[in-house]
């Protein structure tokens, strides 16, 4: 295959940084009472979720020295 000799001007990059649309982009739609209220309501599920499963997780995550020196003790004695 033959190359291309002819240097390739890239002038035309540097323009594309300098370029402005004349364009303007849409504005944003205005959320709808509806809208925000389910955003609040998935926001607060949300939120009751995480704070469900830490009160519900945490029994489970703390130690009981209590049961398991009854336990050894009652292992001991022969139970």
């Amino acid at each position: 295959m033959f190359r291309r000799r002819e240097p390739v001007p890239f002038a035309f990059v540097a323009e594309a940084d300098r370029f402005r649309s004349n364009v303007a982009p849409p504005p944003p739609e205005k959320s709808s009472a509806t809208e925000i209220a389910g955003r609040w309501l998935l926001g607060v599920t949300i939120i009751a979720a995480l704070v469900g499963s830490l009160v519900l997780g945490m029994p489970a995550l703390t130690l009981d020295h209590s049961s398991t020196s009854t336990q050894e003790s009652q292992a001991s004695q022969g139970h």
